[in-house]
């Protein structure tokens, strides 16, 4: 304990003696810049700017020349001529020859920032598709959160894909339809400004659910401007969107955004889909360099589904392709939350960055899988149903040491969330109206307990990274269908070291290779039942890779990697319930390219390849259903000052196992969607549109065994949701 007590000494009295040049990076508006880049023009050396746009470059002396440069702004070149300086970068149209490449352990937020520049999203569900190799499926209606695939996972609706809003998760553990279930539809994609993304296990600051990897998305401090806009499109589609900025100075922000859908959806059966979304955020700059920010959200949505439908029943004409089996299926859902943020600069090195947020939840949904199979004269649909408040917490230290040449970026944290689950059900049902048996039903409460420590450690061209990070989670269940009370309770520890290891060649190639360890847990009742048998799986993964730009304007990356899960997850959708399964690996490797033609014309693509296996089961009986094999996605986007701006994205998933010996297929499809719009003065106008060539897809599909109602017995094939047909939607909007 006293040599730690001593080292600490020395780093925090290294801090204090550190020299150099420091001042704070400003957009246009006086709000403060994050992860601006500033290099010293006579040695080379460069610093990035925090969350509240403050820097300090080391070695650097007044009478230096400073060049500054962020993805949204003109670069900068001053002379270091103040103690603190205060830099204000313009904005400016997106160049790829502006980006270079910095010593960041978070490589891929480069890619992020591009992409966000050059072709911003039209949906909330294209939110999730900004991560290259990501794909969503939606298989029941519109308001059921997407089902995720990533890097060889199905990922479900979320079991091994850690997401967040401003600090706030997203995921839901021990959810009443799926582990992990994320829904992002409380949010509109306008509101937000930055989205960071990795893959891996790699991070100390993502816990529960980071194997595959993460999103964190923020949404925006301040709106560009004010919005009012009208969409409407093919299948009764209607959008209204109005984004008010309430106050816009240099030291207070706050705005209001306002969002309503509707469509009845290109099924038989309407979907009668309706979605209300509200947002508003309080942003101010206090005294002393400190930030609060307000944030609070609330969304509900109803609609109907046609589920997914057997292929048998399509061949022989009993239904058509957008027909259903039962079209009474679908639900409702709301979440409301509240999310607040408090940034403490205490010194020029250090500051604390609060977060603590509340989620109220609903959820109800109908579900029909089987058919006729367990109950031949009822039907087998089922509810599932739940109603959840989600309290949670973190506070994290972030303080930069100084020791010779090596600077120290240390963050440490620790933190809270709990979720308290009423009455999370399961009942066999019919037609939505009468309950015929509850299957499952009782109150979860579910609390995990953490700390990270994290540390970035820049000497040279080296980063290394190595972090920490320790969990406790509890988890109790009582279930109301026993005879007598009983709550049952287990908990366990996870601990998760990180190593990544960073080396920039120069700002136009790096080389990094990560390394982690990561979890996720298996839901409540699982874990009851089974008196606490594996309850926080682990994966141990390893990525290998290059981000490198060749020429000015282009940009590629590229990794080999592999991840190992000590268990994997089987959602079993007649029962409702997360079942553990063996143990998988998964290898493979992704490449992206960026390049931009000119000055406004940009084009990008993604390839991943995996090869996902169960490590435990018989060679041909070993393959993981529905886990992607070859992803390609890309696109070429135009954007001109006139205000004209196009766009062309295409994707690709290839066919894929639906069983563990590859005797039923999923289908794999290649869609390509289109967008113009055109700004003139306060006025824009767009056409959106989607499967442009009005390609035969499926959009989801599963390996079932089902029982249609006159049939003698169950058959196994693929049951399918179709992929949209060609899809228009035209747009006019005010801007003030």
């Amino acid at each position: 304990m006293k040599q730690i007590l001593f080292f600490s000494l020395i780093l925090f009295s290294a801090s204090s003696f550190a020299q150099g040049v420091r001042g704070f990076v400003l957009s246009h508006d006086k709000k403060p810049l994050t992860n601006a880049t500033v290099y010293n023009l006579q040695t080379g050396a460069h610093e990035h700017s925090n969350e509240n746009g403050f820097f300090l470059l080391r070695g650097a002396h007044k009478g230096d020349s400073l060049r500054i440069t962020h993805v949204s702004c003109s670069p900068l070149t001053i002379l270091a001529d103040q103690d603190t300086l205060r830099i204000i970068l313009q904005p400016s149209a997106f160049q790829l020859e502006n980006v270079t490449i910095t010593a960041a352990v978070r490589h891929l937020n480069i890619i992020s920032d591009a992409d966000l520049q050059t072709n911003p999203v039209n949906s909330s569900q294209e939110l999730l598709r900004k991560v290259p190799g990501l794909f969503i499926g939606q298989h029941a209606g519109g308001g059921k959160a997407e089902q995720i695939f990533l890097r060889g996972f199905d990922i479900d609706h979320g079991t091994d894909i850690n997401i967040s809003v401003d600090g706030m998760p997203v995921n839901m553990v021990s959810h009443a339809h799926g582990q992990g279930y994320a829904d992002l539809h409380f949010l509109i994609p306008e509101t937000i400004g930055k989205i960071d993304f990795d893959k891996g296990p790699y991070y100390a600051n993502k816990g529960n659910l980071a194997t595959a990897g993460y999103v964190a998305f923020e949404t925006k401090d301040r709106l560009d401007h004010s919005l009012v806009q009208l969409e409407a499109g093919k299948f009764n589609s209607f959008r209204t969107l109005g984004m008010f900025n309430i106050v816009n100075n240099e030291k207070n922000a706050a705005w209001f955004a306002a969002d309503y859908i509707k469509t009845d959806g290109f099924f038989d059966s309407p979907q009668n889909f309706n979605r209300l979304n509200l947002m508003g955020k309080y942003s101010a700059w206090l005294p002393g360099n400190d930030k609060l920010s307000i944030a609070f959200s609330h969304f509900n949505s109803e609609w109907n589904a046609s589920g997914q439908i057997p292929e048998r029943a399509v061949k022989d004409g009993s239904i058509g392709r957008f027909g259903a089996i039962d079209d009474t299926e679908g639900g409702n859902t709301s979440r409301t939350n509240i999310n607040l943020q408090f940034l403490k600069q205490v010194d020029e090195n250090t500051f604390v960055k609060n977060t603590a947020y509340f989620s109220h939840y609903d959820f109800e949904l109908y579900s029909n899988f089987t058919f006729f199979l367990n109950d031949p004269v009822n039907g087998d649909q089922i509810r599932q149903k739940e109603k959840r408040n989600i309290i949670g917490f973190q506070s994290e230290l972030n303080r930069n040491f100084y020791w010779k040449k090596t600077v120290i970026d240390f963050q440490a944290a620790v933190g809270l969330r709990n979720d308290a689950i009423d009455n999370i059900e399961l009942s066999h049902t019919v037609n939505r109206k009468t309950t015929i048996e509850p299957v499952m039903l009782g109150d979860i409460n579910e609390t995990n307990l953490f700390g990270y420590a994290n540390a970035e450690i820049r000497a040279g061209k080296w980063v290394i990274n190595p972090g920490i990070r320790i969990d406790h989670l509890k988890f109790d269940y009582t279930d109301h269908l026993s005879g007598t009370y009983k709550q049952q309770s287990q908990s366990k520890a996870a601990f998760s070291p990180k190593l990544n290891f960073i080396f920039n060649q120069d700002h136009r190639l790096q080389y990094f290779l990560k390394l982690g360890k990561g979890f996720h847990s298996n839901d409540t009742r699982v874990v009851v039942a089974q008196e606490g048998h594996k309850i926080l799986p682990a994966a141990y993964g390893a990525d290998l890779g290059i981000l490198w730009k060749p020429l000015p304007r282009l940009m590629l990356n590229a990794a080999a990697w592999y991840l190992y899960l000590e268990q994997e997850f089987v959602y079993v959708g007649d029962e409702g319930v997360v079942e553990p399964s063996g143990k998988t690996r998964r290898q493979g490797f992704d490449f992206g390219a960026r390049y931009q033609l000119g000055k406004y014309l940009f084009l990008n693509g993604d390839l991943t390849y995996t090869y996902a296996r169960a490590t435990e089961e018989p060679k041909g009986e070993d393959r993981i259903p529905l886990a992607p094999r070859i992803t390609t996605a890309g696109g070429i986007s135009f954007k001109h000052p006139s205000g004209f701006s196009a766009s062309l994205k295409t994707r690709y998933l290839d066919d894929r196992p639906a069983n563990e010996d590859n005797s039923i297929i999923a289908k794999g499809y290649w869609i390509t969607d289109a967008s113009l719009n055109f700004q003139w003065g306060h006025f824009g106008f767009g056409i959106i549109t989607e499967n442009i060539f009005n390609k035969e897809w499926n959009e989801t599909q599963f390996a079932t065994t089902s029982r249609l109602k006159n049939e003698p017995g169950p058959v196994t094939e693929i049951h399918f949701t179709p992929g949209t047909p060609f899809n228009l939607r035209a747009m006019i909007s005010y801007r003030f």
